[in-house]
């Protein structure tokens, strides 16, 4: 049963950013301090998401074939190789050192 309630909670809670973010006025949306945040928002959340998802094990840093595939993704964008080409890199990386067993 508790996990009904955290999902309850969860959805209540985002019910009420949705509507928090609804009720700002309209002269608070446009300073420009307001406009770079909102825009940098997206990159700095996929940034932090990513890290997490490639450095992170629980609680310990794990460096593994995730990470050699991250590296192989950020020197193809480095090359601006399109993003086809900077997921494929990753991901025949990452497969490539998880069959060599890293």
């Amino acid at each position: 049963m508790n996990i009904w309630i955290a999902i309850g909670v969860t959805a209540l809670g985002c019910y009420a950013v949705k509507l928090a973010g609804l009720l700002v006025p309209a002269g608070v949306l446009e300073r420009p301090l307001v406009r770079r945040l909102a825009a940098l928002m997206p990159v700095a959340l996929l940034a932090a998401l990513t890290a997490q998802q490639t450095f992170a094990d629980g609680r310990a840093l794990v460096l593994d074939a995730r990470t050699a595939g991250l590296a192989a993704a950020a020197v193809a964008l480095v090359l601006r190789a399109p993003f086809l080409l900077v997921v494929a890199a990753a991901v025949v990386v990452t497969a490539g050192v998880r069959a060599l067993g890293g």
